[in-house]
């Protein structure tokens, strides 16, 4: 029987060995997402725009949600914090909404042995961040129209998101090879996608909120995230390195730990498909 290495070696090995066909296979997937249809990608800037005009004015206007006194002076910041914090969070809910059946929609690749099964869930990734870059390439206009230059922190964006990245390749890679012998893991998918989306401080602030509560959000690993990249890409503040530095480690771990899965359980992919 085959054995597939679960070393963090293998995974830095896997993908510089197949980064043609990670790269090859993530830009079809792109394109197939927008083929025939007649707005084509423009439906990458379309997607993000709308969704911050509807939750701009549903917690901005309807439910009045507000940021500490001092923070947010106009509707617009508003609507530039949501963004930030809906364009960080989609990189993690598209690729996870998808890791379920990533292998079961590739079966005539689970019997090619010298097929790289692990580069699947990459591919996922990448076409979040592809759709993450379009987002932030409508951030970056709008602030610039609004707001004139951002500040010079945001190039410390990058140290932000690879944590994130790391995160959330690692609990796809346990989707995915979870997904295999458990269908109905795609219904838990995104019912667990949903309460974060709302527990994450996107449309609220944490500081605003009871002291025992805050502790309870504090748990949330998103909440940190969209806070840090907040920081660096709207106030033109430093990020917490330390706390960066501890959450980085964890999300390595987590990576790691979701690579381990996928490699002791794809043995009995075959089997199952």
């Amino acid at each position: 029987m085959i054995k597939f290495s679960a070393s963090p070696l293998e995974i830095v090995k896997s993908f510089s060995l197949n980064w043609p066909l990670l790269y090859s296979l993530t830009k079809r997937d792109v394109e197939s997402k927008y083929r025939e249809s007649f707005l084509g990608f423009l439906w990458s800037f379309v997607t993000p725009l709308l969704f911050l005009a509807i939750y701009t004015f549903v917690f901005g206007v309807v439910f009045k949600a507000r940021w500490p006194v001092g923070e947010v002076d106009s509707k617009m910041e508003f609507a530039f914090i949501i963004f930030t914090g809906f364009m960080l969070f989609n990189i993690f809910s598209e690729t996870i909404s998808r890791a379920p059946t990533i292998i079961l929609s590739h079966q005539n690749f689970v019997k090619k042995v010298v097929f790289p099964l692990e580069i699947l869930p990459a591919v996922a990734l990448g076409g979040s961040l592809f759709n993450a870059l379009v987002s932030f390439i409508v951030w970056l206009i709008f602030y610039i129209f609004n707001f004139g230059l951002p500040h010079p922190t945001l190039l410390l964006l990058p140290l932000i998101m690879f944590p994130l990245i790391c995160l959330t390749l690692g609990v796809s890679w346990f989707f995915a090879a979870l997904g295999v012998f458990v269908r109905d893991i795609t219904h838990i998918v995104g019912l667990l996608t949903t309460a974060l989306l709302f527990l994450s401080g996107i449309f609220f602030s944490a500081e605003t909120l009871p002291p025992e509560y805050q502790e309870v959000l504090s748990l949330n690993p998103f909440l940190f995230i969209i806070s840090q990249a907040r920081q660096v890409m709207i106030w033109g503040k430093l990020p917490d390195f330390a706390q960066l530095a501890i959450y980085t480690g964890f999300s390595l771990v987590l990576a790691w730990l979701g690579f381990v899965f996928f490699q002791k359980t794809r043995k009995g992919f075959a089997d199952v498909l």
